[in-house]
């Protein structure tokens, strides 16, 4: 299977890796749900029966997973057909129909609960992050998502708050180097974790971006010494230290503020200046949204 994407997956990792991250999620889905056969729809509905089913919006927010509908249908049986009415990213409504998809009925059925499982979830975090960026609307702040994923579907979410506006932070362990409290205290602080880590990237010819946790305003001034910090994560910083820390660093690096963020602080977060605001709240605090698949 193989999608051309119309965006960029922003994590540090390829197309291609991220293609293969759907593929997985796909196959192991099927898997999961159909297993040996979907008896219902065997037992009932004739191998040659056709039919046409709508995807029907319940609630309001962002759609997301229009994209992944089409790659589970074509995984599922590669003659379905979808007339897509409304794009992924798009503003939604109750009443409003996404796309029609037409074909053989058992494959329709088959793919039905892997579609409306993943684009529930998807919308409602493409919703959410729509309204985080939203909140920052005037300022040069761009909010990041986490690795508070769900473990199986991480490239499901991180695409959907591609979806929603925001921005992909690293995809996991091993695509971005992150030392934070547990690293820097089990390495004996800060200078030697930095230390350590560039030489392990030397040996082992890695060319990975370096983020540093910061507690306080002395940690900030001790990262600020060593060289080759791509990003500071200002942890729990209230916004005075924030303020401060953004003038401290005065572009030498990035600058990212994380730490209990939600809507009635990010503003004022964005206001002191930093470059990025990570939240794990857009993929692991979301309500899906209604959706169905209603035969036509």
């Amino acid at each position: 299977m193989f999608l051309v994407f119309s965006w960029k997956p922003k994590c540090m990792i390829s197309e291609e890796q991220f293609q293969k991250e759907l593929d997985l999620i796909i196959s192991n889905a099927v898997r999961e749900d159909v297993g040996d056969g979907d008896h219902s729809s065997l037992a009932c509905i004739p191998a040659s029966a056709t039919g046409k089913a709508k995807l029907l919006v319940k609630d309001e927010g962002v759609i997301a997973g229009v994209e992944f509908a089409k790659l589970v249908f074509r995984y599922i049986d590669p003659k379905l057909k979808m007339e897509v009415l409304i794009e992924d990213g798009s503003p939604v409504k109750y009443g409003d129909v996404a796309f029609y998809v037409e074909g053989s009925s058992q494959s329709i059925l088959k793919a039905e609960r892997l579609v409306l499982n993943a684009m529930q979830r998807m919308s409602a975090i493409a919703t959410k992050t729509q309204d985080f960026v939203s909140l920052l609307d005037g300022t040069d702040t761009k909010i990041l998502d986490t690795r508070k994923t769900t473990p199986g579907i991480r490239a499901l979410e991180k695409w959907a708050v591609k979806i929603g506006g925001g921005e992909n932070h690293r995809f996991a362990l091993y695509d971005m180097v992150m030392l934070k409290d547990n690293h820097i205290d089990f390495a004996g602080g800060i200078t030697k974790a930095i230390q350590k880590t560039q030489e392990y990237l030397k040996d082992n010819v890695k060319d990975l971006k370096i983020i540093v946790e910061a507690r306080n305003l002395d940690e900030v001034d001790e990262i600020l010494r060593s060289e080759g910090v791509h990003r500071i994560l200002l942890d729990n910083f209230d916004y005075d230290e924030t303020r401060e820390a953004v003038k401290r660093i005065g572009g030498k690096c990035q600058t990212e503020s994380s730490g209990g963020i939600t809507e009635e602080t990010i503003r004022a977060y964005a206001e002191c200046g930093v470059d990025y605001i990570s939240s794990g709240a857009l993929t692991h605090s979301v309500y899906n949204m209604d959706l169905s698949l209603k035969a036509v």
